[in-house]
């Protein structure tokens, strides 16, 4: 496993108990298990992929099964082909996994639910990072996840999917997460953020909430939400204003989270044209989607938004003050504001979870039986791969 593509500081995973993989597995396997018991054991080896292109997160699944195998008491021998942060074509398995059948095959349920969302979560978030190469990312998904376990994986595969993007392009990638639970994957102790459109409402004014924040974290720079009130431009330069040492240090921030049923103050779609006609012209020359042109020029955030927040910044001679993107940063919205060369300095984002639930579902088939190749009809090609792979290690 590539150093760059493993996570900085090793958290504390949470796996589930094997005592409860009786009540956690699908009903099926735990008969096939009882069949096995019965009429005697075998060696098996699984081979385990995806029906869609994918980036590598194996680590859960690994940990996963070495926990079963120590408490079983058993060993299981796993050949991970695709190495953590690589790159993994559909149809190609990612590892093989040899042991017991009797030990094994009640545990597939649950390794294959620790494989394919981060598989899909890693490669949502490497195209983010390699399409914004020069932007910083914040994993700010937690909210948007069924539960702990969920936000864990998602976290561990924007680390991987990051880490990959760092690699190939170079980029700055994910610094960070909104939870300290999952903030071991970034390398941080605990996790980032400042405040929601709650405190901006509780204070009665954007100015106001900046001055609360820095009376009650002093030593902390400051990102401050400004689309509260429509005012995203005005409260910007408010917030500066009130802020000016900050703002020449570069530790002042705003956030524009602007929702997509209005666009930002002073715009409107053909004052959007403008901008961008003015400033990244060749992003809406051509042909472009209903999809593409609403993120450039459309109402929300839009490339044509930041830019505006940008040069009204800098015209009120704030250049050093940054530009924090949120509200729906999707792999297609990241590939619009490197086409529009959106000023933005980060992008807070939860988006690089998997739009179609249904990519997800990772896949595991038996391919031999006591060292005897055996898989069932159109699968063949698994065992294809697994001769390729006995080649290439000499086996």
């Amino acid at each position: 496993m590539p150093d760059s593509a493993r996570v900085a500081a090793q958290g504390v995973v949470h796996l589930p108990e094997i005592d409860a993989v009786p009540d956690l597995t699908d009903h099926y396997f735990l008969r096939t298990k009882q069949v096995v018991e019965r009429f005697g054991d075998k060696e098996v080896t699984y081979a385990v992929f995806m029906r869609r292109p994918v980036i590598s997160t194996p680590r859960l699944v690994i940990e996963f099964l070495e926990k079963a195998a120590r408490e079983r008491g058993v060993r299981f021998q796993i050949e991970l082909v695709h190495q953590e942060g690589e790159w993994v074509g559909a149809g190609d398995p990612m590892l093989y996994i040899t042991g017991s059948l009797k030990h094994l095959v009640d545990l597939e349920t649950l390794y294959l639910q620790r494989l394919g969302p981060p598989c899909v979560a890693a490669y949502n978030a490497y195209v983010m990072c390699q399409e914004l190469p020069k932007v910083a990312f914040l994993a700010m998904d937690a909210r948007h996840c069924a539960g702990a376990e969920m936000a864990e994986m998602m976290a561990y595969a924007a680390s991987v999917g990051s880490a990959a993007a760092r690699d190939e392009v170079g980029a700055v990638g994910f610094i960070g997460n909104a939870t300290t639970e999952t903030a071991h994957y970034f390398g941080q102790e605990r996790g980032l953020g400042t405040m929601p459109h709650a405190l901006i409402g509780y204070a009665g004014s954007t100015v106001r909430a900046a001055e609360m924040y820095h009376e009650t974290f002093p030593n902390e720079p400051i990102t401050i939400l400004v689309d509260y009130f429509g005012n995203e431009i005005s409260d910007s330069l408010a917030v500066a204003r009130r802020f000016p040492e900050l703002a020449a240090a570069g530790r002042l921030s705003v956030r524009l989270d602007t929702h997509g049923g209005r666009y930002v103050e002073g715009l409107d779609l053909a004052q959007s044209y403008a901008v961008l006609e003015r400033h990244a012209p060749k992003s809406i020359r051509g042909y472009r989607t209903e999809a593409e042109l609403r993120y450039l020029v459309g109402t929300g955030v839009s490339a044509a938004a930041i830019w505006a927040v940008r040069k009204a910044l800098d015209k009120a001679g704030f250049r050093k003050v940054k530009i924090v993107g949120s509200s729906g940063f999707s792999p297609a919205k990241c590939r619009m504001m490197a086409a529009a060369n959106a000023p933005l300095d980060v992008v807070g984002t939860g988006s690089y979870l998997p739009d179609q639930w249904s990519e997800t579902y990772a896949t595991a088939d038996i391919v031999a039986y006591d060292g005897v190749p055996l898989v069932k009809l159109g699968r063949e090609f698994l065992l294809k791969k697994r001769s390729e792979a006995d080649e290439a290690s000499g086996g």
